[in-house]
C-alpha cells in the first residue's frame, strides 16, 4: 500500500473561458434528471510515490488526458463516493456527514493498494467546488447536487503491482429524482445466476469493478420489468445481501427491523448508518443479521414482514413493494411504501435539507 503524505496547503484556481450561461442553466435545472447534467467545474490533486500529493487545482470541468497505458484501464485501480449537497430554507448550502465519505474513501483505497487520502484534502474539495458551483443546485422539491469524489491510478506502465502516481477529483450534477419510473415503491429482481461479492473480494469497498460485475444481472432485472437487481451471497446463494448500489431493510409486525450484517461483502452505507440511529430513537429493535430468500418471501406470504426499503445516497430511502425471481414472486405489505418507510424518509430528509433538528451533527454548513 502506498504511503501518505501532507496535504496542499492550497488550490489553485482556474479561471473557466466559457462557463454555461445563467439563463441556460436555469432552464437545464427545470429537469436535471440524475447522472446526466454537469456543473461548471471540477477539482484535481495529483500524488505520485515520494511526492505525496500536490498540484491542487480547481478549475474548468473538462476531458482529462490520459495515457493508453494508464494503470486504471488495464487493472480497475479506482474507486469513487457518492454524496450531495443541498440547499437549505435559509439559502445556505449543506453536505450530510462529510467526514463518514472522507473515511470510507480511505477504507476503499486501502484495500484497492491505493494512497490514503488526508481527510482535510477531501472535505476541503469538496467544500471549494460546492461553493463555486453552488449556483447549479436545483431549486426543486426532493432535488440537490450530486458530488462524486473519485480517484485512479495514472501512472504509465503495464505492470501487475499499485501504481506510482494517482489522481484525485471531484465533480458535481444536478440530481432530480434517481428512480425513472418515480413509483412510489420499486420492484426488484432476485439474480439467482450472479453473484456482487465473494467473502475476501472487495464487496465492502466503493470500487468501480462491484458496480460492473452487476451491470448484466441489473439489465436482466430491467429487462423484466423490474427497478433494481438483489443479490444473494456468493458461498450458499441462500442469504440476502443489498442490491446493485443500495442496502435493505426490513420491517415486522412486532416492531423489530433487520438488516443485512456487514460481513465484508456488503458496502457500509452511510445511509443504512444514519437509519439504524435514527430507527433506534423511534424506540425500535434494529438487528444486524441474516436473511434468507426463503424466509423472506414467507415472512412476506404471511403477514409478518410489513415493509421493506431500499437506501442510498441517490435514491435516499425507497419502498421495496415487489419481488420476484425465476421460482415465481410476492408482494411485501400492500405492494406501496408503509409508514415507517414513508416516516425514516421524511425524517432523514428532513435533517439533510435543514427541515428537521439535527441533534447529531450530522449536517456540514458551508456558509
Amino acid at each position: 500500500m502506498a504511503t501518505t503524505a501532507a496535504a496542499p496547503t492550497e488550490f489553485i484556481t482556474l479561471a473557466h473561458p466559457a462557463p454555461v450561461p445563467d439563463e441556460t442553466r436555469v432552464q437545464l435545472l427545470e429537469n436535471p434528471g440524475f447522472g446526466t447534467l454537469f456543473s461548471d467545474h471540477m477539482i484535481m490533486v495529483d500524488w505520485a510515490e515520494g511526492e505525496g500529493w500536490h498540484n491542487a487545482t480547481l478549475g474548468p470541468r473538462g476531458p482529462i488526458a490520459l495515457d493508453p497505458a494508464a494503470a486504471v484501464l488495464h487493472y480497475a485501480q479506482e474507486i469513487f463516493e457518492g454524496m450531495k449537497a443541498y440547499r437549505h430554507p435559509d439559502g445556505s448550502t449543506a453536505l450530510f456527514r462529510p467526514e463518514a465519505n472522507a473515511k470510507r474513501f480511505n477504507v476503499s483505497a486501502r484495500r484497492m493498494a491505493m494512497p490514503d487520502l488526508p481527510e482535510e484534502l477531501f472535505l476541503e474539495s469538496v467544500r471549494l467546488l460546492v461553493e463555486k458551483d453552488a449556483a447549479w443546485i436545483p431549486d426543486l422539491e426532493g432535488a440537490s447536487l450530486y458530488l462524486r469524489p473519485f480517484m485512479f491510478a495514472s501512472e504509465v506502465f503495464l505492470g501487475v503491482r499499485p501504481a506510482k502516481r494517482y489522481k484525485f477529483m471531484v465533480i458535481a450534477s444536478p440530481a432530480g429524482n434517481y428512480f425513472k419510473s418515480g413509483a412510489p415503491a420499486v420492484s426488484i429482481w432476485v439474480s439467482s445466476d450472479y453473484t456482487r461479492a465473494a467473502p475476501g473480494g472487495t464487496g465492502a469497498a466503493k470500487c468501480g469493478g462491484n458496480y460492473a460485475a452487476s451491470l448484466v444481472p441489473q439489465a436482466e432485472a430491467i429487462e423484466r420489468g423490474h427497478d433494481q437487481v438483489v443479490f444473494l451471497d456468493a458461498a450458499e446463494r441462500k442469504w440476502i445481501e443489498e442490491l446493485g448500489g443500495m442496502n435493505l431493510f426490513f420491517v415486522f409486525d412486532d416492531g423489530t427491523v433487520l438488516t443485512p450484517a456487514l460481513t465484508g461483502t456488503i458496502l457500509p452505507g452511510i445511509t443504512r448508518d444514519s437509519l439504524i440511529t435514527l430507527l433506534r430513537e423511534e424506540g425500535l429493535t434494529v438487528e444486524e443479521g441474516r436473511y434468507s430468500l426463503e424466509q423472506w418471501r414467507e415472512d412476506a406470504t404471511t403477514g409478518r414482514l410489513v415493509e421493506c426499503f431500499a437506501c442510498g445516497t441517490a435514491a435516499v430511502v425507497t419502498a421495496v413493494g415487489r419481488v420476484a425471481g425465476h421460482d415465481g414472486e410476492f408482494t411485501i405489505g400492500s405492494g406501496g411504501p408503509g409508514q415507517l418507510t414513508q416516516k425514516m424518509k421524511n425524517r432523514l430528509t428532513g435533517i439533510q435539507r435543514g427541515l428537521e433538528p439535527d441533534t447529531h451533527g450530522w449536517v456540514a454548513r458551508l456558509d
